[in-house]
């Protein structure tokens, strides 16, 4: 599953007529292996008027809470680093690495940045995008290993970890947490699930809902990868709610 990290900026005095530039970035993830050390990043004006672009890298890791960490790095090259487009215009942005290939996956993001226009325009405000894109040096092994805690449970809290132990990233599709109360369920969370880069470890903290914290006597986690699943389960007898 490939995502981009996308925010906007609002440049210039609020307005109620607010909007954002169209245009787009493809692919939205770029792999770099030993056998293809270099690729093509393409930028699009969907709009009707010129657009400037300015481009950046970072080294990329995460905490534990799955929070993005982004340091100045130098292994990765790209050009050009400043672009205009005009209406409907395509171009492309070479990227490449100048540092090795190691065991365990190397992960960076290379974020887009629209630039405010050169003459400012009267009759609204323009909304800055700036787009994350992963960047990925993938090691001969590629293999990601999930692995899924046992949950914990109390003080109306339910916590869990995925680890990753392979040397490639992976993305989970989708995360439940589901409490039982017998056969019954008694309540049921979708989790937002990212990016556990190769080494890496997420940990997540969710509420159980206090209607149902007594009458839960199981908490089951399950994690639907994209060729897997992962299933864990806690007995919680005496319920979660907090002391």
């Amino acid at each position: 599953m490939a995502t981009a990290l996308l925010t906007c900026t609002l440049w210039g005095p609020w307005a109620p007529g607010a909007a954002a530039a169209t245009f787009t970035v493809d692919p939205t993830q770029v792999v770099l292996t030993t056998r293809g050390g270099s690729a093509l990043l393409s930028l699009t004006n969907r709009s009707t008027e010129t657009l400037r672009f300015e481009l950046s890298v970072f080294a990329w890791t995460q905490s534990e809470g799955g929070e993005i960490q982004l340091e100045p790095t130098e292994d990765i090259v790209f050009f050009p680093a400043l672009l205009t487009l005009g209406p409907n215009e395509t171009r492309r942005v070479r990227i490449g690495s100048v540092t090795s290939f190691e065991t365990l996956e190397k992960s960076y993001r290379i974020f887009v940045e629209e630039l405010p226009p050169l003459s400012a325009s009267s009759g609204g405000v323009r909304v800055l995008t700036k787009m994350g894109i992963p960047i990925f040096m993938r090691p001969e092994e590629a293999t990601a290993a999930p692995r899924l805690s046992v949950p914990d449970a109390a003080g109306s809290q339910v916590r869990f970890s995925l680890s990753n132990e392979g040397t490639v990233h992976f993305v989970p599709q989708a995360i439940t947490v589901r409490g039982l109360a017998g056969d019954r369920v008694a309540f049921e969370q979708q989790v937002e699930g990212w990016y556990v880069l190769a080494g890496g470890r997420r940990d997540f903290e969710l509420p159980v809902p206090e209607a149902a914290c007594e009458q839960v006597t199981s908490i089951e986690v399950d994690v639907q990868l994209e060729s897997d699943s992962l299933h864990e389960q806690l007995q919680t007898p005496n319920g979660v709610c907090a002391s």
